[in-house]
């Protein structure tokens, strides 16, 4: 019987766009479950000693990763624009998809989000912005932004990014398949194949 893929991503990433975009029709025709793990990676990097994204950090990588990225978009027929900012704040929507893992929205959603910020250039972190893709997706941005403020939907949000370093997860997009880790874009096939095997 297949396992289930669990897909780590931090909003900011740039590689998780892609990645985003592709992983929920990639699992449907393996037959392999998915689930859809937010977590904060600015802790993850500050307890590695980075001081910011890598990409800002060492600006050679950050100028071979936007011209990759755009390759990788180009190849997968996606929009992208160099967002004007980065990276940028993403604790709303990323509370938002802990607090309503369950919701069948939360896929439609994190697309949603990745689009905004890599292909449309938005803000994704102001609340208001994120409120506005809500209500266009039909659904209570106020209630749902609400959700995302209360003590419950921090911690777990906490709890998520404490778990990916608990799980040896370093970097977004990672991928991990029971104790299996997969990280980066270009591994996520081989998570799905992982999985398929059972």
């Amino acid at each position: 019987m297949a396992q289930k893929v669990e897909f780590w991503f931090e909003f900011a990433s740039t590689y998780s766009y892609p990645a985003a975009m592709a992983v929920s029709d990639a699992c449907a025709r393996a037959g392999v479950g998915l689930v859809w793990r937010p977590f904060l990676l600015g802790p993850v990097l500050a307890a590695q000693g980075l001081d910011g994204s890598p990409f800002t950090v060492f600006p050679v990588k950050g100028a071979y990763m936007w011209r990759d990225v755009e390759r990788i978009c180009a190849d997968a027929s996606l929009e992208f624009r160099k967002p004007s900012a980065f990276p940028r704040g993403s604790i709303h929507a990323a509370r938002i998809v802990v607090a309503h893992s369950g919701e069948p929205w939360v896929p439609a959603f994190v697309r949603a989000v990745y689009a905004a910020n890599f292909a449309d250039d938005r803000d994704i972190a102001d609340a208001a912005v994120i409120g506005a893709m809500l209500g266009a997706m039909g659904l209570e941005a106020d209630a749902i932004l609400a959700v995302a403020q209360t003590p419950e939907a921090k911690a777990g949000l906490r709890a998520a990014t404490e778990e990916a370093q608990a799980r040896g997860i370093f970097g977004a997009p990672s991928f991990t398949v029971g104790d299996e880790l997969f990280w980066g874009h270009d591994r996520m096939d081989q998570a799905i194949a992982w999985a398929a095997r059972g």
